[in-house]
This record gives C-alpha cells, structure tokens and sequence, in this order.
C-alpha cells in the first residue's frame, strides 16, 4: 500500500470523481468522473484523496488511511469510466485499497475554458442580479438537465427549495457572466 507523505492538499482542490474499484490486475483502478468531459483529471498528474462522506461505503481492505494524494503515471477514459494506474500501485489488492476515495485536483490544473464556456465550480456564488439590477440571490447549485444547465438560485436570507430560483443557463436568459465582478446578469423577473 502507498505510504501517506505531509503534501498538502491545494486550496483550490475541487472534488472531480470518485474511485469505484480496481481495474485489471497489475494495479489499475476505475474512477467515475463528475463531468462528462473529464479533462480535470487528465491535465493533472496529482491527484488528491478524501474519505468517502458516506460511512457505509464498503472497503475491502482493514481500516487502513488513504494516501494524501496519487502520483499519476497514466490515465485514459475506458466506456464511461476513467480508468488510471499510480507509480505506487502495482497489483490489485492495491488498487481495491482506494475504493471509495474523493478525488480532487487543483481548480488551476483545469483546462481552459474557451469564450463563453464556464466551469460549474466557478458559478457557484456568485451574485445574480436582473436587468434592472434587482438582486436575485447567488448561485448555490447548478441542474444539468441533458439539454442545458439550470442555475439554482437562492435569495439572500432565504431557506429551503422552495425559495429557490431556478434560471436556465441559455443565451435567452443570461445577459453576462463576469468573474471577476463574481456576478451574473440576468433576463429574469423578481416574481418569476
């Protein structure tokens, strides 16, 4: 098993896969992916490791710590997983070791994204106001529906879905997007 190092993880870690299990036998392991274009993981050759939030996900080998963090020696999309493989991993039980674990890259390792295109990490928070520069709230999630994304907006002070605002991320609704103000403009109604 991989010996745990005092490499911190970055501050700009975002959470891009999930290990699910080994894949083959000479230490290669099966990740699913949180976008459909995984290119997060490809860009990055370390990849860091947490816990599974969930207690029951089951791990067949002891109680042992993950590692801080994978030295990634080589990784490609297999059907619709990412399958990857670790200077330090070499056989199987060693790759079944990792089931379970969060993988996160640094947010600076991303790809990027071309003119009008936006990673969904860096949406979130930011302010949403309309037209008439009436504020809407912040983003607190983003809703992929197949056709397009729908940003979840919540008002200031507010709680709970029924508060929220659901606005589809199309050019029909979305007047600008600027991350450096952190703000959103919007074609949409307070009473919408």
């Amino acid at each position: 098993m991989i010996q745990p190092t005092s490499a911190a993880e970055p501050d700009d870690a975002v959470e891009v896969g999930r290990i699910i299990g080994a894949w083959g036998v000479k230490g290669w392991f099966k990740v699913q992916a949180f976008a459909t274009e995984p290119q997060a993981l490809f860009s990055s050759r370390r990849w860091f490791l947490r816990p599974p939030e969930e207690p029951r996900v089951a791990r067949p080998v002891g109680n042992a710590a993950y590692p801080p963090y994978l030295k990634i020696a080589e990784s490609r999309e297999h059907g619709e997983w990412v399958v990857a493989r670790t200077v330090d991993v070499v056989d199987r039980s060693g790759a079944e070791a990792l089931r379970g674990a969060r993988v996160f890259v640094p947010r600076a390792s991303f790809p990027t994204a071309g003119a009008d295109e936006f990673y969904w990490v860096d949406l979130m928070g930011l302010a949403v106001v309309n037209r008439l520069d009436e504020p809407l709230g912040s983003v607190v999630g983003l809703i992929d529906t197949g056709a397009h994304s729908v940003l979840r907006v919540l008002p200031e002070g507010a709680q709970g879905e029924a508060a929220e605002r659901l606005i589809p991320f199309v050019a029909q609704y979305i007047d600008e997007v600027s991350l450096e103000q952190r703000r959103i403009r919007v074609d949409w109604g307070l009473d919408f």
